[in-house]
């Protein structure tokens, strides 16, 4: 019974921290059109600062914890599947030092890359996760 309350926990952070992963680059991307110092690019690294540390770190910590657990209760670290799973669960978290390292940059207006680029980073979420998805659910090998 425990595992399940686990799994639940699991799965309501990850939705969390997918939900933060697929709005801050599109946060980004308005941010580009905003000009440094104005209100409306202030108003976007409080967003984008609450956002990170509010929604995003938190749900990423519980995904970790809960899945570790769920993983060595279960014994699924000796399944190949989740051997490529965890691959991408990994770059997920490098995605998510990405951004808070843009965010850094643009809380110091110190950001040069154009809106198309968080517009194609805005992407590689969506990737991961489908790749996840189908690795958990259908156990491919």
């Amino acid at each position: 019974m425990l595992y399940d309350w686990i799994k639940a926990l699991h799965v309501i952070a990850v939705i969390s921290w997918m939900a933060g992963m697929l709005y801050l680059p599109r946060l980004m991307v308005y941010h580009c059109a905003a000009e440094a110092g104005s209100v409306q690019s202030e108003t976007f690294k409080v967003m984008e600062r609450r956002l990170l540390k509010a929604i995003m770190n938190p749900a990423m910590i519980v995904t970790w914890l809960a899945g570790l657990w769920m993983v060595w209760e279960a014994g699924w670290y000796t399944a190949p599947w989740f051997h490529a799973k965890f691959a991408l669960v990994l770059a997920m978290s490098g995605f998510h030092g990405a951004l808070s390292r843009w965010v850094k940059d643009f809380a110091a207006d110190r950001n040069t890359r154009p809106a198309r680029f968080y517009r194609i980073a805005n992407e590689v979420p969506t990737l991961l996760m489908i790749g996840i998805v189908v690795l958990v659910i259908v156990k491919p090998f």
